[in-house]
């Protein structure tokens, strides 16, 4: 399981409800270079239209050997999930203050995967907590490395 691209951001800002995996319909060009590494996921977003759901505002560059004519880097992708799953995916993005993102792309085995999660925001007294706990842990474990 090769991990292609994280987004951290979602992560700093969202509490992770739940995570679900779920298959990503790319062309060919776009396959080779998001396995290059040629992918940032920040301010994407999952939505949902036509009883599929859809990868929103991922960026994937153009792969630099292909020949793409009026390529969009930002098109919306179709996810590959169950109908159950699409249908609890997205009254749970209905919900009030709730919200599916993407937090990683990833192979398994020939195949490329985003693991997206049900998540709610954080306020910023929130993530101004986030952030002291993360500079303790980091203190205590710069000291212990010094003993």
């Amino acid at each position: 399981m090769l991990s292609l691209a994280q987004n951290k951001s979602a992560r700093f800002d969202y509490d992770i409800l739940e995570t679900y995996e779920a298959g990503l319909v790319l062309s060919g060009a776009e396959t080779k270079a998001v396995k290059n590494g040629q992918i940032n996921l920040k301010a994407s977003f999952v939505t949902f239209h036509g009883g599929g759901a859809l990868l929103t505002n991922a960026h994937i560059s153009p792969y630099p050997f292909a020949k793409q004519i009026d390529y969009d880097p930002t098109h919306s992708r179709p996810l590959l999930l169950h109908k159950k799953e699409v249908s609890y995916l997205k009254g749970k993005s209905q919900e009030a203050g709730l919200t599916i993102v993407p937090l990683s792309v990833y192979t398994k085995n020939r195949l490329i995967k985003v693991e997206i999660a049900v998540a709610r925001g954080r306020k910023e007294y929130d993530k101004r907590a986030v952030l002291k706990k993360r500079d303790t842990e980091r203190e205590i474990r710069q000291k212990s490395d010094r003993l």
